[in-house]
């Protein structure tokens, strides 16, 4: 099926669904999510609703709500309290399952006292085989993908948002703070804050697509492999080094392997991928 099909196909079925709550991040595939049900379905039958808690980076926050208002959709900001969940804070395998339980219970609760019939995701085609224990989260809460559904992948949802003329067409994926956190270190407000300024201040740098990982005391820095140079060099070199060990890291390392998506998934058995998919 070509990707004007499953764009069809989609529309489809969100025609079919009445009123609708859609988790919204401002990410590549829930902003083209929102935009397609707000075409489909109409304003007034749309309610896109933003988790904010510790792990969403101030400047992710701020530049989502911006890309509603482009859409012409205001936003609800609704409150996740996944610290004060400690299989959440133990940042184990399964963290990103009590991640997305805590947000879609809130928005099942938001759908039932407001009269809407349906929650949605924005989780695509591509996510059905990767490691995505949030997925587990939202089938047995009952949120829908339609995406997925539609058999949209990434690259289809980056053409049709072209299309569209979203501005996240090009937008890098920028996944919760608490994904830079390695598995088995406790996730705190202070640790989220740590990676959230180290990441701000690369941004600063003119740097597009990084991680900043945490590995408590260590910061594991990976960049796309053209940008390894021009943060080895000085002066760039000592002003990252100064800035991450402001923050509270000691020792600071630069992953020559380059950025990549999951990477510290890496450390994950095939046997727990299993157990928590």
């Amino acid at each position: 099926m070509n990707t004007d099909k499953k764009y069809q196909s989609l529309k489809k079925i969100l025609g079919g669904m009445g009123k609708v709550v859609i988790a919204y991040s401002g990410g590549v595939d829930s902003t083209f999510l929102l935009k397609a049900a707000v075409e489909t379905l109409g304003k007034e039958n749309v309610l896109a609703c933003i988790g904010v808690s510790g792990s969403l980076a101030q400047s992710q926050h701020a530049q989502a709500m911006e890309t509603a208002k482009a859409i012409g959709i205001p936003v609800r900001e609704v409150s996740v309290d996944e610290l004060g969940d400690a299989a959440y804070a133990a940042n184990k395998a399964d963290r990103c399952f009590h991640c997305k339980s805590h947000l879609f219970t809130v928005l099942k609760h938001t759908a039932e006292q407001e009269g809407f019939e349906h929650i949605l995701c924005g989780n695509n085609f591509d996510d059905k085989d990767d490691f995505r224990p949030g997925n587990r989260a939202a089938v047995l809460i009952g949120v829908r993908a339609p995406l997925m559904e539609a058999e949209l992948t990434k690259a289809d949802i980056r053409q049709l948002s072209r299309q569209l003329g979203l501005a996240t067409a090009e937008m890098p994926a920028s996944p919760c703070l608490a994904s830079r956190i390695r598995y088995g270190l406790e996730i705190t407000e202070e640790r989220l804050k740590q990676v959230e300024q180290a990441e701000d201040f690369l941004r600063s740098l003119g740097l597009d697509e990084f991680r900043v990982r945490h590995h408590g005391d260590t910061a594991r820095i990976e960049v796309k492999p053209l940008d390894i140079p021009r943060i080895t060099q000085n002066p760039t070199r000592m002003q990252i080094v100064e800035k991450l060990k402001s923050l509270g890291f000691r020792f600071i390392s630069l992953d020559l392997q380059g950025f990549r998506s999951g990477a510290l998934n890496e450390v994950l058995s095939d046997e727990q991928k299993r157990q928590n998919r």
